[in-house]
This record gives C-alpha cells, structure tokens and sequence, in this order.
C-alpha cells in the first residue's frame, strides 16, 4: 500500500550537484527510518544513506562528506542533495523504508555524471 517516488535526478558535469526527492504515499513519512539505494546494470544495489524519523543520518563511505540527507515529514518528502559529483556516482537512485523495505519499489531517478 506504500507507494515510494523518487525524482531529480539527470545530467550533470563532473563536480556539479544535483538534488533528488522521495515522496512517500499510503502512510505518513514521520514514521519511518528512510534510505536511499543506488545500483548501476553492473552493481548490486548499494546503501547510500539514511535518516531516522527524528532527522538524525548516516551515510556510505563513498558519498560522506558530499551527499546531505533531510526530510520533510510535513510534506512527506526526503531529500538528498548531492554535490561534488563524479562519474562514479552514477546510478539509478531509489528510496525506500529502513530496515524493512516496503516489498514494491518505486521506479527510481536516473543521475548521470559525465566526466
């Protein structure tokens, strides 16, 4: 009954930024742990970041320090904004509910990075 939409992303130069939302539906965001995914054709699906329904986060290893997590439980929405991007980064975004995700994704947000 959750339903997940994921949004912003696009092309983007090398060291630019982008910023993505999700937009939960069915229930209130407020009562979730929420994260972001990654995976690219080659890649497992890979963690990224998350936050707590209080706004406290935690991210990966490979985006610490140039990706920042926020929420808006009002608008039922999570940003992530992204700067300081590399061509690494790109992937297919996706958000879902932590630590149990809801069982139907959403399509993901396409944020390619050229170098």
């Amino acid at each position: 009954q959750v339903q997940l939409v994921e949004s912003g992303g696009g092309l983007v130069q090398f060291g630019g930024s982008l910023s993505l939302s999700c937009t939960l539906s069915g229930s209130m965001l407020r009562f979730y742990h929420m994260a972001w995914y990654r995976q690219t054709p080659a890649d497992q699906r890979e963690f990224v970041a998350r936050i707590t329904p209080g706004g406290i986060t935690d991210y990966s290893s490979a985006v610490k320090g140039r990706f920042t997590l926020s929420r808006d439980n009002s608008k039922n929405t999570v940003y992530l904004q992204m700067n300081s991007l590399k061509p690494e980064d790109t992937a297919v975004y996706y958000c879902n509910t932590w630590p149990t995700p809801q069982p139907s994704w959403g399509q993901g947000t396409q944020v390619t990075v050229s170098s």
